[in-house]
């Protein structure tokens, strides 16, 4: 079975299990920022539009409140003088549906093997990325969970650092004492910079859960800087958030389609459903990857495509 929790809000080296920041854009629309900074959020938002060219895409129509998927990316670069292409170490898809007012995310573990879909071949699913950008991993995704991916907004590194900066720091309840790139974090509450979250983020190989350990560690400081950011009243402040969306984000969401949806399905993101894919490992010609039971593939299938619709 995937691993399932429900969250009710209001609002090392190639890791980054932390893309779910992009909700908060929408947050901080929900709570007045594209009224107060209207010109500001316009202009960062059209910076980071970048179209996917695809052939087996479908147009949403945000006016009616159809539900909608979106790909979530957290791209390995950006950080300690990464610029190549890079991977999607973070995948998730999030679900969201305005008449039901629920919204599902789920996490595909990286190392998932898959048909890479425009490349003839099968691999671990981040590596579409790498292939062919957020067209292939769409793409990929798509035929991997077997629902439309309407969307995607990608984050690199650099963005999680400026980002946590950006709110002054965030504090989390840690529950693993460990070292790591030079930083020391101990057992109960800590405060980071933006440097030292990326040290908590990194974090895989000390924690007896692997990789699930550090997408827990993910989703703590995810809702610390979402948290951080809603307590937020200075326009100054909100500009170092939108300068570190700016130069570190992609999406083809347009700030229309942004504005609508923090408008109009606002209610679906008050009841979050989040999803962990769980994996079973294996090699092949010397590599790892991890496989999906069937089982529990079809059943987060069937639950995204009721959302959806399908």
């Amino acid at each position: 079975m995937a691993r399932r929790s429900h969250k009710k809000t209001s609002g090392g080296k190639k890791v980054l299990r932390i893309v779910l920041i992009v909700l908060l854009i929408l947050v901080l629309a929900i709570v007045g920022a594209v009224t107060k900074l209207y010109f500001d959020v316009s202009g960062s938002v059209d910076r980071t539009y970048e179209s996917v060219d695809r052939d087996n895409g479908r147009d949403v129509n945000f006016s009616d409140e159809e539900p909608f998927s979106v790909l979530l990316l957290g791209i390995d670069t950006g950080d300690l003088g990464r610029t190549e292409q890079g991977r999607s170490d973070t995948m998730m898809v999030a679900t969201v549906d305005p008449q039901e007012n629920k919204s599902t995310l789920v996490s595909i573990p990286r190392d998932t093997y898959v048909d890479i879909v425009g490349h003839d071949t099968q691999d671990k699913i981040n590596h579409a990325y790498a292939f062919g950008g957020a067209s292939m991993s769409m793409d990929t995704v798509s035929e991997f969970l077997d629902i439309p991916i309407d969307h995607y907004v990608s984050i690199n590194m650099e963005g999680i650092k400026e980002l946590v900066d950006a709110v002054d720091g965030v504090g989390v309840n840690n529950d693993l004492a460990f070292e790591q790139d030079g930083h020391t974090y101990n057992f109960g509450k800590i405060h980071m910079n933006g440097e030292e979250a990326l040290g908590y983020l990194r974090m895989r190989h000390e924690d007896p859960e692997g990789d699930y350990g550090r997408q827990k560690r993910q989703r703590k400081v995810v809702e610390a800087v979402v948290d951080k950011s809603l307590s937020l009243s200075g326009a100054t402040q909100y500009r170092s958030i939108l300068d570190a969306m700016e130069d570190n984000m992609k999406t083809d969401l347009s700030f229309g389609d942004m504005r609508s949806i923090a408008l109009d399905y606002r209610g679906a993101f008050s009841n979050i459903d989040q999803l962990q894919l769980q994996g079973e490992g294996f090699s092949q010609d010397g590599v790892s990857y991890q496989r999906v039971d069937e089982n529990e593939l079809e059943e987060v299938q069937e639950n995204l495509q009721e959302q959806l619709d399908q």
